[in-house]
């Protein structure tokens, strides 16, 4: 590996992962909520410090609107791993995942303490196909 590719890997940010399959971003299944405007809102928010991307179904939908929060190269070495949250359907919720990850995001800064009550635990196989 090459110096250049070594820094490179050493600086990955974090990554953001919003799901936008059957379930999550749906009117129907969770309605008063934006959900249009949640990715371009969190990319604005996180421009510069972690790309934010758009999934199909995360296989979880009982818990619409998923959000996972993948660690920066940094995190993951400091033991930092994916926190899947779940119900993100308020901006309040997007401020303390904005503010988390600006901090460093998983591995290297504590969520806010109010993130605990939207983390969710989900299965090997699931989690399998976002890391895969």
């Amino acid at each position: 590996m090459s110096k250049r590719s070594g820094r490179a890997a050493a600086e990955t940010p974090c990554r953001v992962t919003v799901c936008r399959g059957c379930c999550c971003g749906d009117p129907a299944k969770v309605p008063g909520v934006d959900h249009n405007g949640q990715i371009p809102r969190l990319r604005a928010a996180l421009a510069g410090a972690a790309p934010v991307r758009a999934s199909e179904c995360l296989d979880v939908c009982d818990q619409a609107n998923v959000v996972v929060v993948q660690p920066s190269a940094a995190g993951r070495a400091a033991g930092g791993r994916p926190v899947w949250l779940g119900l993100v359907n308020d901006d309040d919720a997007l401020a303390d995942i904005v503010s988390w990850i600006r901090a460093g995001g998983p591995g290297i800064a504590e969520p806010p303490g109010v993130l605990d009550l939207y983390a969710i635990t989900v299965s090997r196989r699931v989690r399998e196909g976002l890391e895969g």
